[in-house]
């Protein structure tokens, strides 16, 4: 369940006195300690004990290392499984952390309470976990839904500007795949601040949530929330691999531009809608150089996309703003060729 907090975080204070967990941990990395932990922690003030865990920020944090040493720690506190595991910080926070509370003695209950737009639009909502593995996004992982996820957007305050832009990423493609009234609301926006975005996040934790609730396992209708994420997660693999990792938004805006443009290629939208949506995307999101890397090195990490079966890459592609289409497959050269494509931008 999701639900929007106030500054006072009452609603987690009157879940915590309701449940009474043996133990309380708290996940945090060194930003969200600093920014976001005293606000929360007015109602952590509690007879439970409380335990506060930091990694270090950022992408390469989401490793199987500190899986194993996050669970280590769990064991030494003495964590049972009426222990409860908070999660506060952005997608790298909420993955691992959710990745942690589902495995750790089978299963213990976990909250989410996101501190970045991509986090709170996406990454905490809909109980998907996972860590990186060999440069692979996301290959390990579980479905396991949070107990609650409280979003607080004035969290946001705190933000750099990329972390706005990568998360704004997620909402355009709630908009593209389910909703062209959110694409449109979201597409006057002129400027990316927070105050300016702040009034669309519950619109886009509603496409999810219905999406998710369709398919919680990402069975069938769930696969379209995939738009963008098939060469855009490649691309982000590739990253990963060369120690130099981008925003997991700046990659998702790579790969929606080229796969509109797969969609094109496909002939699932005309070339007026093709420009239409490309127009709008490259107006948020600066070109990344992905020439460093060969066409069939992107191809080939896309072989080992979690969507495909018996070696074939199934897309999820725009038929029209607000309605994608899933399973679908595509012809190598219009997937090289929609590659090619973005480089030439």
């Amino acid at each position: 369940m999701v639900s929007f907090s106030d500054n006072e975080f009452s609603d987690l204070g009157l879940y915590i006195t309701n449940e009474q967990p043996s133990q309380v941990f708290v996940l945090v990395d060194k930003n969200t300690r600093k920014f976001c932990l005293p606000l929360l922690q007015k109602k952590l003030n509690t007879k439970i004990p409380t335990e506060i865990i930091e990694i270090k920020a950022g992408e390469k944090e989401k490793n199987i290392v500190n899986v194993t040493r996050l669970w280590e720690t769990l064991a030494k506190k003495n964590a049972d499984r009426k222990s409860l595991l908070i999660n506060l910080g952005g997608g790298v926070i909420s993955d691992l952390g959710g990745f942690i509370a589902s495995t750790y003695k089978r299963g213990i209950p976990f909250i989410n309470i996101p501190t970045t737009l991509l986090s709170m639009c996406d990454a905490a909502i809909g109980g998907k976990t996972g860590i990186d593995h060999d440069f692979y996004k996301n290959i390990i992982g579980t479905f396991s839904l949070a107990e609650k996820t409280y979003i607080y957007p004035k969290f946001l305050e705190t933000l750099p500007f990329a972390e706005l832009r990568s998360g704004f990423a997620e909402m355009l493609k709630h908009g593209l795949v389910a909703d062209a009234s959110h694409w449109k609301d979201l597409t006057r926006i002129k400027n990316l601040e927070w105050q300016n975005i702040e009034p669309l996040i519950k619109t886009s934790v509603k496409i999810k949530e219905r999406i998710v609730d369709a398919d919680p396992r990402e069975e069938n209708v769930r696969k379209k929330l995939n738009f963008g994420h098939t060469i855009g997660h490649a691309v982000e693999s590739l990253f990963l691999k060369r120690k130099n990792p981008i925003p997991h938004g700046e990659a998702v805006a790579m790969g929606m531009i080229a796969e509109t443009h797969l969609s094109y290629l496909e002939n699932l939208i005309s070339k007026e809608q093709e420009e239409d949506i490309l127009t709008k995307i490259i107006f948020f999101y600066p070109k990344i150089n992905i020439e460093i890397f060969k066409d069939i090195e992107i191809y080939n990490v896309m072989l080992n996309d979690k969507k495909n079966t018996r070696r074939k890459i199934n897309f999820s592609l725009i038929k029209n703003v607000g309605n994608c289409i899933y399973n679908q497959p595509a012809s190598k050269s219009n997937v090289i060729e929609s590659i090619k494509f973005y480089i030439s931008l």
